[in-house]
């Protein structure tokens, strides 16, 4: 049973996420949101450790999609960064800030990045495409994600400053327009670079939230210095151009290792 322990923490973790905000909020939603989502994580760990080809897609599936459709679409809630900024100028801790906390600027302490390995609905589709690994360097172009994060703020500051009205709306809309520039702007970095993680490498405002979090990380890669050969195979397969080799928290893009655990899948060694 020892090596179920994980999937048993991260259920246990969402459960008494879901549990807590139940209670503390008096709303029914909080435990069924965070229980399905906890369900769905510890499912595909599950599914990993059972050795399933795809057990990381089905998370993405089933939280993704439930996120994107569900509290998106039908909920009318903007879960962007676009939403928290807006929920926090309000002073409500609801919907995005709840999300943001739980899943972006606290929950990295202990799962890190695994956010955009599992749940987010952008990769999800992202990663329907055919680079699931980089097919050249890194380009330096990681200040974009700055320039997006504070256009972000500016947007709903500017909202906020010249007191526009029916504000919900506006926070429906920029989810459904902001989405679509998402998966344009990523669909297209992905063919321009043959990368599929171009758009979270380069673009994507929650790494400004995940990064700086996700260093101290609890839930890690490591390895086996004595079982490793030194083959690279891991950093071939790694979609996020990590050097899992060296277990040291200052190793090379560290910070951006989203547990999709493909260097443990191809390791000849058993080393990861």
């Amino acid at each position: 049973m020892k090596k179920y322990a994980a999937p048993l923490l991260l259920l246990a973790v969402f459960e008494a996420v879901a549990v807590s905000l139940w209670l503390a909020k008096g709303n029914l939603f909080y435990l069924f949101n965070f229980s399905y989502i906890g369900c769905s994580i510890a499912l595909g760990v599950f599914l990993f450790i059972r050795k399933y080809t795809h057990a990381r897609r089905v998370v993405q599936l089933l939280v993704g999609l439930y996120m994107l459709v569900y509290l998106g679409l039908i909920c009318g809630e903007n879960m962007q960064i676009e939403g928290f900024w807006y929920y926090l100028f309000t002073g409500v801790f609801e919907a995005a800030t709840i999300h943001y906390a739980v899943a972006k600027i606290f929950g990295p302490l202990l799962f890190g990045r695994g956010w955009c390995g599992y749940a987010c609905w952008t990769a999800m589709v992202l990663d329907f495409l055919p680079y699931k690994t980089p097919a050249g360097p890194r380009k330096r172009l990681g200040w974009i994600r700055y320039v997006t994060f504070i256009l972000s703020l500016l947007f709903v500051a500017g909202l906020f400053l010249a007191h526009v009205g029916n504000l919900e709306r506006i926070m429906f809309w920029a989810f459904l327009i902001g989405n679509g520039l998402y998966y344009a702007a990523g669909i297209a970095l992905a063919y321009a670079f043959k990368d599929n993680r171009a758009f979270c490498k380069y673009i994507c405002p929650i790494t400004v939230f995940l990064k700086p979090m996700s260093y101290f990380s609890l839930l890690r890669v490591k390895c086996n210095k004595e079982k490793c050969v030194s083959c690279g195979k891991c950093k071939r397969v790694c979609p996020m151009d990590v050097d899992v080799t060296d277990n040291s928290r200052s190793r090379k893009h560290g910070t951006e290792c989203i547990l999709c655990m493909e260097c443990v899948k191809n390791c000849p060694k058993g080393a990861l």
